[in-house]
């Protein structure tokens, strides 16, 4: 047994749910997780997050701007 079968593997929903509790970091506002786009979304902040490889990118400078 490899070390890679004692990992947990998280369900959608557990994912969602830790996605869900980060805040923005610019404005520490709630985000809200769009799994289609796979980003979090910052509605005061006017930023989406990337999402990539299951890995939220918190940096405003890596966010886009939305309207």
């Amino acid at each position: 047994m490899s070390d890679d079968d004692d990992r947990a593997v998280a369900t959608p929903q557990a994912e969602r749910h830790m996605l869900e509790s980060l805040v923005c970091p610019v404005t520490q506002g709630q985000l809200t997780y769009d799994r289609a786009a796979q980003e979090l979304i910052s509605a005061t902040a006017h930023l989406a997050f990337p999402i990539r490889n299951g890995i939220p990118i918190m940096l405003a400078s890596e966010a886009r701007e939305i309207e």
